[in-house]
């Protein structure tokens, strides 16, 4: 069906919420400064998701999609968001 999220993808967003829920807690410990401890968390959740597709990629060992990589990082940022509210 049209317009319908892929199993998958979903597995990358559900994934991605925790890991960025802990960087976005780590980060906040580490430094005082807010807006850095979050600007911090995004490029690491970013790095991780894409890390994890580019390894896929090089060694072969798994399949290679950037939009696993976008799921990621959007549940990452939902993550952090989390932090936030709590």
């Amino acid at each position: 069906m049209a317009g319908e999220i892929p199993p998958d993808k979903w597995k990358h967003f559900i994934v991605g919420i925790p890991m960025g829920a802990i960087l976005q807690v780590v980060c906040n410990w580490m430094t005082e400064n807010p807006l850095q401890a979050t600007i911090i968390t995004f490029v690491i959740v970013v790095a991780i998701s894409y890390g994890f597709e580019l390894f896929s990629k090089i060694t072969r060992l798994g399949r290679y999609d950037f939009l696993d990589a976008v799921a990621s990082v959007i549940g990452g940022v939902l993550g952090m968001g989390l932090v936030w509210l709590f």
